[in-house]
Formats: C-alpha cells, sequence, structure tokens
C-alpha cells in the first residue's frame, strides 16, 4: 500500500491558507520521513531547498528542527451512527492521546463530536481529565456532517484561538469519511483548515478491510493539509495510529520566511519545501496560501 506521503506527492496543490501578519512572513511547519516513512528529526536548513510561487524566499527568517512548539488541538469524532461498532473503544484511545500529548500550562486542546452538528463537549483547556469527560460525553446517533464539523473547528475555534508566538495546530479527525448532511464542501472545508494553519491527521472507522470513497475523502483532507491518513482495519490498530500521531507531532520542523516578489493582491501562492537529498528523504507539508488581500 503507498504510503500517505506518496498519496501526498501525487494529489494536486489546491490548498490554501491566510498569512494573517503584516510582514509577509511566512511560517510552515512541516515533517521529514526517510524512504521506509520513518521520521528524520535531525536535518538542517542547508538540507532543505523552498519555493514560494516557485520562487526561493528572499529570506529566511528562521529554521528549527523542533520538537516541543506548543500545541493547539482539535479532536473531531464522528458520532453519527455510522461508526457505532467500536465507538467505546475509539473513545478510550483518544482518552490516552490527550493524556499522552497534551502537557498542563503549555499546550491546549478542544473536543467535538459531530453527527448532522458539531457539539463542543470540551473547549480549549490543558486539563486532560476535562479533555477525558468530554471525550465520554459523545453519543453516537444520526447523520454525518463531516465537513461542516472541520469547517465549524477551524473557522470558530482555531483560527478565533490566541497565538502568542508559534504554535503548531492539530486536527484529529475520526471518521469513516461518509459525508450526507454537510452545507459545505469537501473543498471548503481543506480551505478553511489552510486557513488556520491546521494540519489534519485522520483516522478512518470504516471497518469492512477495504478502502472506500470515504477513505479516499480522508486521505485528500490529510494529504492536502500536510497530515496523514491512518487506516486501522484492526480495532487494536486505533491506538496505534493515535500514538504515530503523538510522536510526529514531536518531531516535526518549523521555518519562517519572507517571500521573494511579494505582493499583497490576494492571489494563491504556493508552497514546495524539498529536501535536497531526494532520493533518501521526503518532506510533507502544507501547499500553499492565499496573500492577504490590500488593505
Amino acid at each position: 500500500m503507498p504510503s500517505a506521503a506518496d498519496s501526498a506527492a501525487k494529489t494536486d496543490s489546491d490548498a490554501v491558507t491566510t498569512i494573517r501578519t503584516t510582514t509577509n512572513e511566512v511560517n510552515v511547519v512541516f515533517t521529514v520521513t526517510d524512504k521506509h516513512g520513518r521520521r528524520i528529526t535531525d536535518l538542517k536548513q542547508k538540507d532543505f531547498s523552498i519555493f514560494d510561487d516557485n520562487k526561493a524566499p528572499q529570506e529566511i527568517r528562521s529554521f528549527h528542527a523542533e520538537t516541543n512548539l506548543p500545541l493547539q488541538v482539535g479532536l473531531l469524532i464522528d458520532a453519527s451512527n455510522s461508526v457505532r461498532d467500536r465507538f467505546k473503544f475509539e473513545q478510550e484511545a483518544a482518552i490516552e492521546f490527550l493524556n499522552q500529548t497534551i502537557h498542563p500550562q503549555y499546550d491546549q486542546a478542544f473536543v467535538v463530536g459531530f453527527d448532522v452538528t458539531p457539539e463542543v463537549t470540551q473547549d480549549f483547556t490543558d486539563d486532560t481529565s476535562l479533555l477525558a469527560k468530554g471525550v465520554h460525553e459523545l453519543r453516537p446517533g444520526g447523520g454525518t456532517a463531516m465537513y461542516d464539523a472541520l469547517y465549524f473547528a477551524c473557522r470558530d475555534k482555531l483560527l478565533k484561538a490566541p497565538k502568542t508566538g508559534t504554535v503548531r495546530r492539530a486536527i484529529i479527525l475520526l471518521s469513516d469519511g461518509e459525508d450526507n448532511q454537510s452545507h459545505v464542501t469537501r473543498e471548503e472545508a481543506i480551505e478553511m483548515a489552510q486557513r488556520a494553519e491546521t494540519i489534519v491527521y485522520t483516522i478512518s472507522t470504516n471497518v469492512s478491510g477495504t478502502k472506500g470513497a470515504g477513505d479516499k475523502v480522508l486521505e485528500r483532507i490529510a494529504d492536502a493539509t500536510g497530515g496523514r491518513a491512518f487506516f486501522p482495519f484492526q480495532i487494536r490498530d486505533v491506538a496505534n495510529a493515535f500514538a504515530e500521531i503523538q510522536d510526529e507531532l514531536r518531531s516535526q520542523y518549523a521555518v519562517s520566511y519572507k517571500p521573494a516578489d511579494f505582493k499583497a493582491d490576494g492571489h494563491y501562492r504556493t508552497i514546495e519545501i524539498i529536501a535536497n537529498d531526494r532520493k533518501n528523504f521526503r518532506v510533507r507539508s502544507r501547499r500553499g496560501y492565499y496573500a492577504p488581500g490590500q488593505q
């Protein structure tokens, strides 16, 4: 089966995000893996080439092989009828992930359950006992409006969250990917995730043993935002997927740069980060952003 990184390389790059500063500085968090999918965490700035709109940046402001930037994490759990079979196990795996990942007085997380509508069962907090309570409050039932839930979590939670200094934003989305109720489209949900500068990790709840249409949707969302899609067909693999995400969130690089020929014209600009040793290393990051419009 091709890796998520392989899939990302094949996906068209129409993802978007917004620069919210007035300094024309772009911040990108990215992950590097070897050809076997293992994370590489000891590379230097000289090991990468960065292209913004197909041009090298005017200036690299900062580069970190950073494993401990503060996290803002949204946990989105599909509570529709279609995921009822192993719902309790997924709740427990999610709680264990939050316990291991959220560091008090440093990281923040929130919990959203969704069927036809998204429901915040726990708002932003660093208290893992409150987060666990929020996960336990979820009850399966109803249709599935996954795109609406992702759009809501990015627009109404992450984009409105205070951001002092560089933080990493991530959403972990548990669903079978089958959406039958949303008002926004898949691409509109992806665009909002990019505007919130959010990496989306997806964990499929499909237990059929074969990838369905919903799984392809989950891959598209993860690939477009620089995340990964997990397909734990065995129930025990759900916890392994959470553990992989936890490790990756602590093993990322962060670069800040000033683009060349930058214009505040509202146009879409692509981002491409390439490891100079392309044969052995693969970079996974978001694909681009919209420049701010003229004031």
